[in-house]
C-alpha cells in the first residue's frame, strides 16, 4: 500500500525550522498551489512555536511511502 505525505517546512523567528505534514495530499497538487497556502500561513501567523511565531516558508515536499505487509495476524 502507497501512502503519500505532504511536508511543509517554514522557519521561525528563533531560526528555527518547523515542520507540518499533511497526510494523503490531492494527486493533483500543484506547487503553485502549495506557495499560496504556504503564505497565507505565514502571513497569517497561523502556527506558534516555542522559538517563536512562523516567518517564512521554507519549502515543500512529497514523501510517497510504499508497504508490504509481510505477516499479518
Amino acid at each position: 500500500m502507497a501512502t503519500k505525505t505532504l511536508a511543509l517546512s517554514f522557519q521561525t523567528v528563533g531560526g528555527r525550522n518547523l515542520l507540518v505534514s499533511v497526510p494523503d495530499p490531492k494527486d493533483d497538487l500543484t506547487a503553485a498551489e502549495v506557495q499560496a497556502a504556504m503564505g497565507i500561513v505565514v502571513q497569517k501567523n497561523v502556527f506558534s512555536t516555542g522559538s517563536g511565531d512562523v516567518t517564512a516558508a521554507l519549502g515543500a515536499r512529497i514523501t510517497t511511502r510504499d508497504t508490504t505487509d509481510l505477516v499479518t495476524v
